[in-house]
């Protein structure tokens, strides 16, 4: 049964907030309306590319989280359970933007954020219950009360993902069919893609009505959560850049490369933090501190980006 919280202005059903969850969708659809299906199948070819954003996104960026927050967060296992589930939840989305800002591959991010939703939709229940349920005890974090639900996780994971991602590859098929492909490019993407910057930014106000008193409160603890976020973000993009660049990549999928494994998917990683845990948790305000560094911080390493370029091609 659907609720309302008069003093929290939060209207939700069972751990989901509605108009969080609105926000979510909305945002995510624009990036992967830009999909094209060609392109998905055709990254196939492209092994190396496809390898090494598999390894940088499903194995070094979730483990070096992981140890990131044992090192900064390891008296305080919620907080560390939600920067877990920050490293768990791989880019799709706000990537697009920092990527055409950077002057990435367009074509190699499209590919690359629709694997990333593929492979989230498939494999981050099992991720989740790996590191949350099977990891963490063996640091010594015992005691909490999680209540985790893996089929919560793969329940939310299929309404945040899949829901957006059917809209957009579907919607475009669909589109494209009826009113041609130069109208679908030119007239309608140019039409919704603002909705990304529209809906992240009513999402980070909703966020601050509800998690804003905490956020006040607790300035200390968020300093904590922003130290190993920070970290991670240098660290993943330096070390995708020149791994990239080492292995004969050439400069535009490069920066793409290592946008979409510094980037993650706090959109979903919000959704699963609030919907596991409830939307005053500890857990769902370490989740939220991942926007509000995320921004300024890729934003500074798109700087870094055209540097770099400078750099590399001396």
């Amino acid at each position: 049964m659907a609720r309302v919280h008069t003093k929290k202005l939060d209207v939700s059903i069972g751990n989901t907030s509605l108009p969080i969850a609105i926000g979510l969708l909305i945002m995510m659809y624009p990036p992967l309306a830009k999909v094209d299906l060609r392109q998905f199948i055709s990254c196939f070819s492209k092994i190396k590319l496809v390898g090494l954003s598999l390894v940088f996104n499903w194995i070094i960026g979730p483990l070096l989280m992981f140890i990131l927050s044992l090192i900064f967060l390891h008296g305080k296992p919620l907080y560390m359970m939600g920067l877990i589930i920050v490293g768990l939840a791989r880019c799709i989305a706000m990537v697009i933007v920092w990527n055409d800002l950077a002057g990435g591959n367009r074509a190699y991010c499209a590919m690359l954020v629709a694997i990333n939703a593929v492979f989230q939709m498939v494999a981050f229940s099992f991720y989740a219950t790996l590191f949350l349920q099977f990891l963490l005890p063996l640091f010594g974090i015992h005691g909490v009360d999680i209540s985790f639900s893996a089929l919560a996780i793969a329940k939310s994971v299929l309404i945040y993902l899949g829901i957006p991602f059917v809209l957009g590859i579907g919607g475009r098929l669909i589109l494209v069919k009826i009113k041609g492909e130069q109208w679908y490019i030119n007239t309608y993407l140019p039409l919704i893609s603002p909705l990304t910057l529209i809906a992240l930014l009513y999402t980070i106000v909703l966020l601050f009505a509800v998690q804003g008193a905490d956020l006040v409160k607790l300035p200390l603890d968020v300093l904590q959560i922003s130290i190993p976020l920070i970290i991670y973000f240098l660290i993943m993009f330096i070390a995708t850049y020149f791994s990239s660049k080492k292995l004969g990549v050439d400069r535009g999928s490069a920066i793409t490369l290592a946008f979409t494994s510094a980037s993650n998917n706090f959109e979903l990683a919000i959704a699963i933090s609030i919907a596991t845990f409830g939307v005053h948790s500890p857990v769902a305000l370490a989740a939220v501190v991942g926007p509000l560094i995320e921004v300024p911080v890729m934003l500074l390493l798109v700087r870094l980006s055209k540097l770099l370029a400078n750099y590399t091609s001396k």
